[in-house]
């Protein structure tokens, strides 16, 4: 499954891409083609992985897995709605998705609870992503009930989707992941984690209600994320040094999406004085943030899910086969992000371009892999 939803991921981003270049579909549909076909179920499926070992604990239960995939299928409702195919289906896709993301965090705490020990405080940054994103679907529904706020509730909604659960997620992971592809635990990461996860979850959610509400809370609460995200990038480049993580093509991609997420916050308080169009930062957000972070994990995790268990001489040519590239991929990302960011479509070229260097990474790995196979 973790196989599957990886690929489905690319495959996603891929299609995104070519249909966003064609102008087709709109621009809510691209984006919950993205955020709820391909990236959420990929992020329950990865926090499903990573959990047991947090939490010192045992593989989940056969019945949670099918978790992420009944999120897949609410996210198909959902963006067949937002295409007109399958009209006022985001009410019933996001009750759906509500329920199994409930039924999950119910399984995440009782882990915590069960654990050996202290669990790692990385659990803490899942379940407040997945807080996030229960707010943010229980406004679906509310957008329908009261349309007089529909705009406003729109943007909490977003708000807490992108730097709420995806942005959570992702700082949880990368501090853990990046070591991990360099082959060099970080000691001090689980104390940066506790300590910055209240900053974090605070400043996402204030950035939330003030893109909503009142833009000078937006501020504070991009200024509180941007610290945080700041202090990880120096911690990393302190400890590994940039010709290190520059050398490993899958930290390379996970270190460009944590710089494309410092750059994003700032062009976001860009946006809050009106400088910049905010229908281009879901763009930009998937572009310089979602393809680095996404193609990185992948070419550290999808070698150690197609090979299980102790490290083989195949699981070391598979990590190979998908770093190459890795770290020209990343400004390539970063740099169709900004321009995105500033409106300039041509950006979306650099986006493909990337996707596609990184399909013929992951091509080659699979061969290599059948090419064992029949030997």
């Amino acid at each position: 499954m973790l196989i599957y939803l990886g690929f489905s991921a690319v495959v996603a981003f891929m299609a995104t891409l070519l249909l966003l270049r064609f102008g087709h579909p709109s621009l809510p549909a691209a984006a919950h083609l993205v955020f709820a076909v391909g990236i959420m179920p990929l992020i329950f499926a990865a926090i499903s992985h990573f959990v047991p070992v947090l939490t010192r604990s045992g593989h989940p239960h056969r019945h949670l897995l099918l978790a992420p995939l009944l999120l897949q299928l609410t996210g198909v409702l959902a963006f067949l709605d937002f295409t007109g195919a399958v009209p006022a289906g985001s009410t019933p896709a996001a009750v759906a998705a509500l329920l199994v993301s409930i039924l999950f965090s119910g399984w995440l705490l009782r882990r915590a609870r069960h654990t050996v020990g202290r669990p790692h405080p990385g659990w803490l940054w899942y379940f407040a992503a997945i807080v996030n994103l229960d707010l943010a679907l229980m406004l679906v529904p509310a957008m329908n009930w009261w349309p007089q706020v529909r705009n406003e509730l729109r943007l909490l909604h977003l708000h807490l989707n992108t730097l709420g659960f995806v942005g959570l997620t992702a700082l949880g992971t990368l501090q853990v992941l990046l070591p991990t592809a360099l082959s060099d635990p970080d000691a001090d990461a689980a104390q940066r984690l506790r300590h910055d996860l209240p900053w974090a979850a605070g400043g996402a959610l204030l950035v939330a209600i003030g893109a909503a509400c009142w833009p000078p809370l937006a501020l504070s609460g991009a200024v509180m994320y941007l610290a945080v995200v700041f202090r990880i990038g120096l911690a990393l480049l302190r400890r590994y040094g940039w010709r290190t993580i520059a050398g490993d093509g899958a930290a390379a991609s996970l270190a460009a999406a944590l710089a494309g997420f410092l750059l994003l916050l700032v062009l976001g308080i860009a946006h809050a004085f009106k400088a910049l169009d905010g229908r281009d930062a879901v763009p930009a957000f998937v572009v310089a943030f979602l393809l680095p972070l996404v193609t990185g994990a992948l070419a550290q995790l999808l070698p150690v899910w197609f090979h299980p268990g102790k490290r083989t001489p195949a699981r070391t040519r598979m990590h190979a086969a998908l770093r190459c590239g890795g770290s020209l991929r990343s400004p390539v990302f970063i740099l169709g992000g900004i321009l995105l960011a500033l409106g300039i479509d041509e950006g979306m070229w650099l986006a493909a371009a990337g996707m596609l260097s990184f399909s013929g990474a992951l091509t080659n790995s699979l061969l290599a892999i059948r090419s064992e196979s029949d030997q």
